[in-house]
Formats: structure tokens, C-alpha cells, sequence
């Protein structure tokens, strides 16, 4: 005697597909092993990676604009470039930390040009980091803290601290934070505060973020 089947709509199609393979439809007892085989299945199978973040959140964000600023702004509402503190020049500066070629004394941006600058710059850095952390778990705000690290020194792919992230070493690579505090070897307050705000937003303690 044929069963009726009671199974979840998921399991339709293989259902539908041991039917046709039989050419009849399912006693009682079929259907229970065959229930009982797929519950077993869904239960022995790995539970599905999470996708690390690509993109920096709102958290890195504000911490990258609190220690970048939006620096030298003039009585027009434009914004002057300005020399590198630990060296005196360059790499020139202006914006939300914005350097490279074309930015240099005399150089001056409007608002709206130096928030365009960070979006675009911020895309590029965030890809580095995505292919540093490569599979390795990351929480947003460890990817965040990170993107703010990489597009201040630039130095994603070889600190240590990226090494021991993709190790699962958390803690070693919170530490390792501390020790980018230096600019022409010169320790800068400035970058000790950073560090200790991305190491704080790293760890998930945001009480130092601020």
C-alpha cells in the first residue's frame, strides 16, 4: 500500500526523484528511511563558511575619519594639502588622509572632492585586506580595524599581526597593533591613540574606539 508523503518542501525533489526511479510511490517504512537518511545527512554536513567581509563598515569608517580628519580647511570651504608630521613633507596630505600623486604644496580640494577621494581609496584598501585575511574568519569589526590599520601604514599584506589573524591568534595580533607607532623614528601620541582605537575595535572592545 502506497504511503501518503508528509515531507518538507525541500525534500521534494529528491522524493520525486526515488519515485520515478521505483516507478511507484512509497510504502510507510520508505518514507520514514528515507526521512530518517536525509535528517542524518542534513546533521553530518559541515555548517556553511560565513562570508568574511569586502567592505568597510560604518564603525571603520568613523574611526578612520575621528584620527584622519578632515584637515587644513580654508575660509572658502576648501581644503589645503599639508605636510607629513613625522617628516616635515612629504608624502603630502590632504583630506581624510589622502596622498600620492598630485597632492603636494598649493594642492587644494573642495569637500566634495575629498569625501569622493576616501570612497574610492577606501574600496582599494579594503581589497587589499580582503585578499591579506584571505579565508580566514574575520568579524566586521576585525576587517574594519584592519582597513583603518592598512590605509594609515599601508602595511596590510606584512605585519605580523596579519599573519597571526589568518592563524586565529586574535589576541597576538590585537597586541601587535601597539607597535606602528612610529613616523621617521619618531613615537607620535597620535598613532598610539590610533593603535589603541583599532586594537580596540579589533578585540570588540569599543569603549577605546572613541
Amino acid at each position: 500500500m502506497n504511503a501518503p508523503i508528509h515531507h518538507p518542501l525541500g525534500r521534494k525533489p529528491v522524493f520525486d526523484a526515488v519515485r520515478r526511479m521505483l516507478r511507484r510511490g512509497f510504502t510507510t517504512s520508505e518514507v520514514h528511511a528515507l526521512d530518517a537518511a536525509l535528517d542524518q545527512t542534513a546533521a553530518d554536513a559541515p555548517a556553511p563558511a560565513l562570508a568574511s567581509p569586502h567592505a568597510i563598515g560604518p564603525a571603520g569608517l568613523a574611526l578612520i575619519k575621528q584620527f584622519e580628519g578632515c584637515a587644513r580647511a580654508r575660509g572658502d570651504g576648501t581644503f589645503a594639502a599639508y605636510p607629513d608630521p613625522g617628516t616635515g613633507g612629504d608624502p603630502w596630505t590632504i583630506g581624510w588622509g589622502a596622498t600620492g600623486a598630485g597632492i603636494g604644496p598649493g594642492t587644494v580640494w573642495t569637500q566634495a572632492e575629498c569625501d569622493a577621494r576616501l570612497a574610492a581609496d577606501l574600496i582599494r584598501f579594503a581589497a587589499d585586506v580582503a585578499r591579506a585575511v584571505r579565508d580566514s574568519a574575520t568579524t566586521q569589526a576585525q576587517f574594519d580595524a584592519l582597513t583603518s590599520f592598512h590605509y594609515n601604514t599601508g602595511a596590510i599584506a606584512r605585519a605580523t599581526l596579519t599573519r597571526l589573524h589568518r592563524a586565529g591568534d586574535h589576541a597576538g595580533a590585537a597586541a601587535e597593533f601597539g607597535k606602528w607607532v612610529h613616523a621617521d623614528g619618531r613615537k607620535l601620541t597620535g598613532l598610539v591613540r590610533r593603535r589603541a582605537a583599532e586594537a580596540g575595535l579589533y578585540s570588540g572592545n569599543c569603549d577605546d574606539c572613541q
